[in-house]
């Protein structure tokens, strides 16, 4: 194997958190901000890139920083080394309800293509890159699914989905046709397009969107229901006045916010 063999455990119902078991001298990547709790002895490295081997070398390592950067990613990922004797744990946590999704690789080929927000931690070793559309409509209007994240190699790697997970097989030339936000990630032999709703009163009054992906087998598909975006936009909907309630600090707001349902004094 190229990748760090790891074990592992994931806690928690709604709000995870996994724990990685390293041996002396494993190691585990992992996004910036997910860090959560680590045992004495292990050592903590800021990098460029994934550090796979495919990000040898300086050159490399600056290409598979600026990949990152058109995934709207920080150009650096942290490493976590167990350097001492013995086992010892370090921990990474969901950034928000849902459940955290272990993949591994090799039961899928070596590759992974999931959302570009969706990759929380790997086994050192597994190369984090891009996946560009190939197809014209997706590439104009795939929104969420535009530029995808691939994970490769032989190790674990760890993604995170909001709310609850749905995961569906697909037959040779079955489709499944699913809101673009709401895909986690699937196998590399799902063929992966967006086509348009069609239709004057879903373009204008669906409330939906005016494009969803279509996902034709075979291969296996990972879905979400609450993607961050939908929730990030529903929270700031139910903000009146970007937070400022109407007439605030008067005898009319006041009036205001009771007719409203919003008993704030």
């Amino acid at each position: 194997m190229t990748s760090h063999e790891i074990d592992y455990r994931i806690y928690g119902e709604e709000m995870q958190y996994v724990e990685i078991e390293l041996d002396p001298q494993e190691g585990v990547i992992a996004e910036s901000g997910s860090f959560m709790m680590m045992d004495d002895g292990i050592k903590m490295d800021t990098i460029f890139g994934d550090g796979s081997q495919k990000d040898s070398g300086f050159l490399g390592k600056i290409l598979g920083a600026g990949k990152r950067i058109l995934t709207g990613e920080s150009l650096f990922m942290t490493a976590f080394y167990n350097n001492l004797t013995g086992k010892r744990n370090v921990s990474f946590a969901s950034p928000y309800p849902g459940k955290i999704i272990p993949i591994d690789l090799t039961e899928y080929g070596g590759k992974f293509i999931c959302q570009k927000d969706a990759f929380l931690c790997a086994a050192k070793g597994v190369s984090v890159g891009i996946e560009f559309s190939k197809k014209l409509g997706r590439g104009l209007f795939g929104g969420e699914g535009f530029i995808m994240q691939k994970l490769e190699g032989d190790g674990m790697a760890f993604v995170h989905a909001g709310g609850t997970t749905a995961v569906k097989t697909l037959a040779p030339g079955e489709t499944l046709r699913v809101d673009t936000g709401c895909i986690i990630g699937f196998t590399q032999g799902i063929d992966y397009d967006v086509e348009f709703i069609g239709g004057i009163k879903n373009s204008i009054f669906g409330g939906e969107g005016l494009f969803f992906a279509k996902l034709q087998g075979p291969g296996k598909v990972y879905i979400q229901s609450l993607p961050f975006s939908r929730l990030a936009g529903r929270v700031l909907a139910s903000i009146p006045n970007g937070g400022k309630s109407k007439g605030e600090g008067s005898i009319l707001g006041g009036i205001g916010n009771l007719l409203d349902g919003d008993n704030q004094f």
